[in-house]
């Protein structure tokens, strides 16, 4: 609901730059996240010529970014771990002795894997002790809210509303029981029966995302799909693609259920059912954002009595955020979730 605009408008308020020196570092856990900053980033600070943004990650050639650095010398610089440690903790060419903001966004993802945090680590110990730390998610247990507390130094938390009643306003939520093999018939149904400015459908693996996909394609829907295995630069000519309404149906992994904005973005299937109750919010939270109307439908397998665990992670849904989810009615109509 807005993260990203607090740190961005909060770093270009306080920001004076001077030429060659970096003022700011902002980390994220993936490339279309460290993209989109960037972006908002130079939107935000069209008026603001002197103040030069720049971002990093992987999958483009380390000698291009320490070119890109050499040539532009940024004030500010956004980027996912490994590859802001590559250039400031290795080759050194990024230098932070004169850092005085450093902020982590979806933070919880960025300190939940040890890897990701150890890296992280490494790039906090590399800036001044004496500096503005600010870190952002949606969704943070009190054991991760810790974690995030050994980065300040009696840091003011601020709870923006009420945790366990995150749940976006405009948003419209089903759910449907089937069978594995039904799934794809019934998403071909929906989509038929359905209008919509744009879809994004979550699948639980890289494998899944791509065969869903060329399914999709078999039937003639407009889709596109994105997943971490591409390469770098389709990653983003696919993300562009989608965020410039250049393709409807977006089927993705949950790369893509944090922290990005589409906001074209009306219905957001749940093909695989997310393991976490945390992970579902920002997944649903995809569409009927800032305020307008949305439709999230999720797609619960639950025949074998060994395997109840779409319908348990259900009921965890409802009990973590306090909202009833029905089950999907024959007819929604289109006001409901069209603005």
């Amino acid at each position: 609901m807005g993260k990203t605009a607090v740190f961005v408008l909060s770093i270009l308020h306080q920001i004076d730059p001077e030429e060659g020196v970096l003022d700011s570092i902002v980390v994220c856990h993936t490339r279309e996240l460290a993209f989109q900053i960037c972006q908002e980033f130079n939107r935000m600070a069209k008026y603001l010529p002197a103040v030069k943004v720049n971002v990093f990650f992987g999958g483009i050639p380390l000698e291009t970014h320490k070119t890109l650095i050499l040539a532009e010398r940024p004030n500010i610089v956004v980027g996912t771990p490994g590859r802001l440690k590559d250039l400031i903790c290795r080759s050194k060419i990024l230098n932070t002795d004169k850092v005085k903001r450093f902020v982590m966004d979806e933070c919880d993802q960025l300190l939940e894997s040890p890897e990701m945090r150890a890296q992280v680590q490494d790039i906090f110990k590399a800036t001044p002790h004496e500096k503005q730390v600010m870190l952002y998610s949606a969704t943070l247990s009190e054991a991760m809210r810790k974690t995030c507390r050994k980065f300040t130094n009696g840091g003011h938390e601020v709870l923006v509303d009420n945790e366990a009643k995150l749940t976006l306003h405009g948003l419209h939520q089903y759910y449907v029981v089937l069978e594995e093999q039904q799934k794809s018939r019934k998403l071909h149904d929906l989509l038929k029966k359905l209008e919509y400015n744009q879809v994004i459908i979550f699948t639980k693996d890289t494998k899944r995302c791509r065969a869903l996909n060329s399914l999709l394609e078999e039937h003639n829907f407009p889709t596109i799909c994105t997943y971490g295995g591409l390469d770098q630069t389709t990653r983003l000519e696919r993300y562009n693609k989608f965020k410039e309404f250049k393709s409807r149906i977006l089927v993705c992994t949950d790369m893509c259920a944090r922290g990005v904005d589409f906001e074209r973005v009306n219905i957001v299937i749940n093909y695989d059912m997310t393991d976490k109750a945390d992970t579902y919010l920002h997944r649903v939270g995809r569409s009927g954002r800032f305020g307008t109307k949305g439709l999230a439908i999720s797609f619960l397998v639950t025949s074998d009595p060994k395997n109840q665990q779409d319908i348990n992670v259900l009921e965890a849904i409802q009990g973590r955020f306090e909202v009833n989810i029905p089950v999907l009615p024959d007819e929604i109509t289109k006001d409901s979730y069209m603005n």
